[in-house]
């Protein structure tokens, strides 16, 4: 069983929170909220986004980055930036179970002292014109890829281990 991780940096917008939490609850995956939000945690309008799957989202808040940061250190997790200043696809890129895949903020990313912490930077290969997708599409794209690939290294073992 894997722990891979989704973290938030600073959300603006509750649909797009609250669509990852659905997206965590449906994955198994438990997501992380580095706040400050752009909102009120308990929206309607991230209840409405994340419907009934609320719930079920393991959904853990940190009051700043730097709080998240000496949490994860101290967990072991690598942390793994989704970013459109990358230059490695996600396709092409190994995940491991503690990974916390991150996405910032909808309007600005991360500012540059947390892009240069990170471990990793990833990138979603797009046509040349287009800036960005949606963040929580974003989340979902690159979610399923890491645990595919941990599925697969989990079989290998299983299967050579």
């Amino acid at each position: 069983m894997n722990n891979l991780r989704v973290a938030l940096y600073q959300p603006e917008i509750p649909g797009n929170t609250g669509a990852v939490l659905r997206l965590g609850a449906c994955l198994g995956l438990a997501i992380d909220v580095i706040e400050p939000t752009s909102f009120d945690i308990s929206d309607k309008n991230l209840k409405r986004a994340g419907m009934d799957y609320l719930e079920m989202a393991a959904l853990r808040r940190h009051v700043d980055f730097s709080r998240f940061d000496a949490w994860r250190r101290e967990e072991g997790r690598r942390l793994v930036l989704l970013s459109t200043k990358a230059a490695i696809s996600y396709l092409d890129f190994a995940f491991r179970p503690n990974d916390v895949l991150m996405l910032g903020r909808e309007s600005a990313g991360v500012p540059d002292e947390v892009h240069n912490l990170v471990d990793a930077r990833i990138l979603i290969p797009m046509e040349p014109n287009a800036r960005s997708l949606n963040l929580s599409v974003s989340a979902a794209i690159v979610a399923s890829e890491a645990k595919r690939q941990l599925m697969l290294q989990a079989q290998e073992f299983t299967t050579h281990g």
